[in-house]
């Protein structure tokens, strides 16, 4: 038979082939209705016989579905949330959805306009990345359309929303620079508008105060995420006149960011002054030298991400853990020999 003919093959020649109505063929297909055992074996060996492959694409729109699952993410060009969405997509991949992804650049009117329109294109679910539009609005969004917050917990749907321990990862990677013998830590903060960045801000101080250490305001910077914030953030220390021999950077991208204002200031890392990151964005560990780090399991929320929303749309009740961080131990810390603040006190590990 040739594909031409296994691509255009109907349940009327399905019905012809088993000797049953094309009625019954749709009841097997569609498992709508108790068929007798013998014409529904003689259906599935017609079936085979053809090579029939369902369209299961046309089958769903059938049922008022548009097989498109809408994406909406704070920027494009950002290696972190297309890390997430390749971890959602790897989930859908394994399904007929398909995605459609939409980019604000951090405007919330843009993030506004993109929202309505996946509602107006009848998605049947919608995947938000850090949303900074209104929770109302959201959870009136939430109650037509499937809905799954990434980085933001919305009241009332806290199981449809995933996010990471930024409080714990940032304690982590405080206490140890703590640890190996750093009292004098700087930190260059996300943005403290979302709650990513308040949240290591308090894991910082947390792990601070517990060491009987004093949060200095000289030392915290506030940034944006981006890597030119990492490089303004040294230029604002420095600026200031700040001692000190370590830094946290609320991301990867401002650690990098961080980076070149060391060099531009003559600091090597981790000789002069260590350097930790959060995330473990793909080039973290391919940086000179590779830049230690709490890792955000971006991939797995995606997929997780990816799950819920297909148990959403078939009316399943999903519960999103919140994710663990995990800190991963590589090149950019040293420890402290001796403390007289002229940035040439540390051993290499």
């Amino acid at each position: 038979m040739s594909k031409k003919r296994r691509n255009s093959i109907t349940i009327f020649d399905i019905a012809s082939e088993a000797g049953v109505s094309a009625s019954t063929v749709s009841r097997v297909l569609n498992n709508s209705m108790p068929v007798d055992p013998a014409k529904r074996d003689a259906v599935m060996k017609a079936i085979q016989t053809l090579n029939y492959k369902p369209n299961l694409a046309a089958q769903e729109l059938g049922r008022g579905r548009t097989m498109t699952i809408g994406i909406l993410m704070p920027l494009s060009v950002s290696i972190f949330y297309n890390t997430i969405i390749n971890g959602i997509e790897q989930r859908l991949e394994q399904t007929p959805y398909r995605s459609l992804v939409a980019a604000s650049n951090f405007n919330p009117q843009e993030e506004h306009k993109l929202l309505d329109l996946l509602v107006a294109r009848k998605v049947d679910g919608i995947i938000s990345l850090w949303s900074q539009l209104d929770e109302n609005y959201l959870l009136e969004i939430a109650k037509e359309t499937p809905f799954i917050s990434i980085g933001r917990v919305l009241p009332g749907i806290e199981k449809h929303s995933l996010v990471v321990s930024n409080m714990l990862g940032a304690y982590q990677a405080t206490r140890y620079l703590i640890e190996r013998g750093h009292t004098r830590i700087a930190h260059i903060t996300g943005a403290l508008s979302v709650p990513d960045g308040v949240q290591r801000l308090e894991g910082y101080k947390k792990a601070l105060k517990e060491a009987g250490l004093e949060v200095d305001p000289q030392l915290i910077v506030e940034g944006d995420f981006d890597e030119q914030a990492g490089l303004f953030g040294v230029g604002v220390l420095f600026a200031r006149g700040a001692r000190f021999t370590a830094l946290f950077a609320g991301n990867d991208m401002m650690a990098m960011g961080a980076r070149l204002g060391f060099y531009r200031h003559g600091m090597r890392v981790p000789d002069d002054v260590s350097l930790v990151g959060f995330d473990d964005q793909p080039g973290a560990a391919y940086t000179i030298p590779p830049l230690t780090t709490v890792r955000q399991p971006l991939v797995e929320m995606g997929r997780m991400a990816g799950q819920a929303i297909l148990d959403l749309i078939e009316d399943q009740e999903p519960d999103l853990p919140q994710f663990n961080t995990e800190l991963l131990i590589r090149e950019s810390v040293a420890t402290v020999v001796r403390n007289d603040f002229n940035y040439k006190m540390y051993m290499p590990s």
